[in-house]
């Protein structure tokens, strides 16, 4: 494995520093009606330099078809784009989670939709083992690349000093590209 990537938000500048990624996850809403005003600048950034793109909703509680529907409508997709849901509120169950992958998927076939969840949320909260396409799991564990989970995973966040940084579980961005 050696493919390195990281995600940005709102919290981050349009114009991050790419050197040495392959991917980037950038958040675009929340909710059913919070969008990262920074979100396209941040997708240019990624575009301009070649990495693979993903995008993903922060699920808050509600109904996930609305969530699910006012995310796809921000993003206008290109081949390749992965989606995914970030599952860290506890009020938003498992269920809901699987719903909106579903959606997801149904609405925008073509295109990997994945699971942002951390260990705690997969091994104590989820029900099902439904992640979509994929997990991408986080767990600040000093093992980049080794997660403590026994579930196949795609995506690694293993720290978030400087920024949220992650691995792919893929040979090279080439395996990556092919995958998305």
């Amino acid at each position: 494995m050696s493919i390195r990537g990281i995600d940005v938000s709102s919290f981050q500048p349009d114009a991050y520093d790419v050197s040495g990624l392959d991917f980037v996850f950038i958040k675009v809403t929340e909710g059913h009606s919070w969008t990262n005003p920074k979100w396209v600048a941040q997708r240019q950034t990624a575009r301009k330099a070649g990495l693979v793109t993903g995008f993903y909703h922060f699920a808050r509680p509600g109904p996930y078809e609305v969530q699910a529907d006012y995310f796809l409508s921000k993003i206008n997709l290109v081949d390749g784009d992965i989606l995914a849901l970030d599952w860290e509120d506890p009020r938003v169950s498992g269920e809901w989670k699987d719903a909106w992958i579903k959606r997801v998927q149904q609405k925008a076939p073509g295109h990997k939709v994945i699971l942002y969840c951390d260990r705690d949320f997969w091994l104590n909260r989820d029900t099902t083992s439904f992640a979509g396409d994929g997990l991408w799991i986080a767990e600040y564990n000093g093992h980049p690349g080794r997660p403590d989970i026994e579930h196949s995973w795609v995506f690694h966040q293993y720290t978030d000093h400087p920024v949220d940084m992650d691995l792919g579980n893929f040979d090279d961005k080439a395996e990556l590209v092919t995958w998305a």
